[in-house]
């Protein structure tokens, strides 16, 4: 399907979206990237979700890239005799393993290597950041603290612990589950939960054995500290500000976004930004100004994607929260200060034949009167390279692999269609200019600029331009390639 804007839109599915009409009509609505949220639902149900999505990409004719959600370590607290108790700043209040229901004074926290890791002066966050704790003294079993934040604590409240990189593996027993199920299943994207350290992402990939790329979720500030090692070690990133937000300063979220979305093109690496987006869209057929503002912020600034988590999953208007970020992208990229901004920040290294070429077919495409790139790739770096340009015409990614083009579907700009395998470029510039015109990017009187690697079908080797025309028999009468 040909969108009508650059940015990408996620949309998760869950009990407000999971029939074959719904999804259907969400991605006819602007969802280009369906995610499965792996801390809901059975193996069964993801299977069933994951069957649709493909059962619609197969009658729409358009390819659409699946994203697993990994749900990641969970820290909870233990229980209450009384279910909850309030706390009050200045009191004491003791977290340890001792298993017993807790009480106004302690409760149990399951999980030894927070104490293993935890010093005096530590932090630590329970119920989305609403209580904070600090530690004054601890051991191998137990955190004595002080309330520096009040409120209800209840049963199995999460907890963060933001001041300390913790000895947890990113990858609990159920996420191995998670990852060999959905990668037997044949999802394009894993997104990893809490990653701390570019080890976390290795060991993912290892896991996966390339049958999923891998995307790493910046929501902890160890992984901001760690930021480069890990965004080298990933596909994609996302940039889940919710975790973030809970254990950063919160207004040291919006400038560590942009710093990331920033690293993230300038590395032709996918990024997504996420969470809280249309948050009131949930219970409301209308976002809210501020929610409008920052979706378009995150487009201004460049992302490949924007997400929607409840508001599709669970929300009682999911078409009306797809189409609603649809439109906000399409508004905000017909502004010219976007094009300003987006211009004046691209900033790509030229290392590389692939990197001159890309550069060089953006240049062109934007200096003369060109409809699209149309670029042949068999892993899709050559069209991830082309997105980091943010070039004005749009991008058709030409691929005999299926899997490559579902990839791509969350990469800026770019149009993803299945090509036959081509071992001539003439017969590539006559498969790039059917696909031009057969999408409505350009007419039989227009030109596109064609990149390819030769010899073909060979990952890496992009190393040809040509500006051709979109009439076949134009194509045909240049001499024999």
């Amino acid at each position: 399907m040909r969108r009508l804007r650059n940015v990408k839109i996620v949309a998760t599915l869950g009990p407000a979206s999971e029939t074959y009409e719904m999804i259907r009509a969400l991605h006819e609505a602007g969802a280009d990237v369906f995610r499965l949220n792996m801390s809901h639902g059975t193996h069964d149900e993801i299977r069933e979700k994951h069957r649709i999505i493909r059962q619609v990409e197969k009658d729409m004719n358009s390819p659409i890239a699946i994203l697993a959600d990994l749900q990641g370590p969970k820290l909870r607290v233990g229980v209450f005799a009384n279910g909850e108790e309030e706390l009050v700043e200045g009191a004491g209040f003791r977290l340890d393993l001792d298993k017993t229901a807790g009480d106004a004074t302690r409760v149990c926290l399951p999980h030894p290597e927070i104490f293993e890791a935890l010093e005096t002066g530590a932090t630590l966050l329970v119920n989305d950041g609403k209580i904070r704790l600090k530690v004054t003294a601890c051991g191998e079993d137990f955190a004595d603290c002080t309330v520096i934040a009040g409120g209800t604590i209840s049963n199995r409240k999460g907890v963060n612990v933001p001041d300390v990189v913790l000895p947890l593996a990113a990858l609990s027993e159920k996420d191995r589950d998670d990852l060999e199920f959905v990668c037997g299943l044949g999802v394009d994207w894993l997104a990893l939960s809490f990653v701390q350290r570019p080890e976390d992402v290795k060991e993912a990939r290892n896991l996966a054995q390339g049958r999923a790329a891998i995307l790493s979720k910046i929501e902890k500030p160890s992984a901001v500290t760690h930021f480069d090692a890990i965004l080298a070690a990933s596909d994609g990133i996302m940039v889940a500000r919710g975790d973030l937000g809970v254990e950063l300063p919160v207004a040291s979220v919006p400038p560590i976004q942009k710093r990331l979305v920033r690293k993230s093109r300038f590395a032709a690496k996918p990024v997504i930004v996420a969470t809280q987006m249309l948050e009131s869209m949930i219970d409301s057929p209308m976002p809210t100004r501020a929610e409008v503002s920052d979706v378009s912020g995150a487009i201004y600034e460049g992302a490949d994607a924007v997400m929607l988590s409840a508001e599709s999953a669970a929300g009682h208007y999911p078409i009306e929260a797809v189409t609603t970020m649809n439109d906000v992208a399409v508004e905000v990229e017909q502004d010219p200060t976007y094009r300003q901004v987006i211009e004046a920040s691209r900033s790509a290294p030229r290392h590389s034949v692939a990197d001159a070429i890309v550069a060089a077919a953006r240049e062109v495409a934007e200096t003369t009167p060109i409809k699209a790139i149309c670029c042949f790739t068999e892993s899709g770096t050559t069209a991830l390279l082309t997105a980091r340009e943010r070039p004005r015409v749009p991008i058709i990614a030409l691929t005999s692999l299926r899997g490559t083009a579902r990839r791509l579907a969350l990469s800026w700009g770019t149009y993803c269609a299945i090509a036959d395998d081509v071992h001539r470029f003439k017969i590539a510039v006559v498969s790039a200019a059917r696909a031009a015109t057969g999408a409505g990017f350009a007419g039989p009187d227009d030109q596109i600029v064609v990149t390819a690697g030769l010899p073909f079908n060979v990952p890496g080797t992009t190393n040809i331009l040509r500006v051709a025309p979109c009439d076949e028999r134009l194509i045909l009468n240049m001499e024999n390639e």
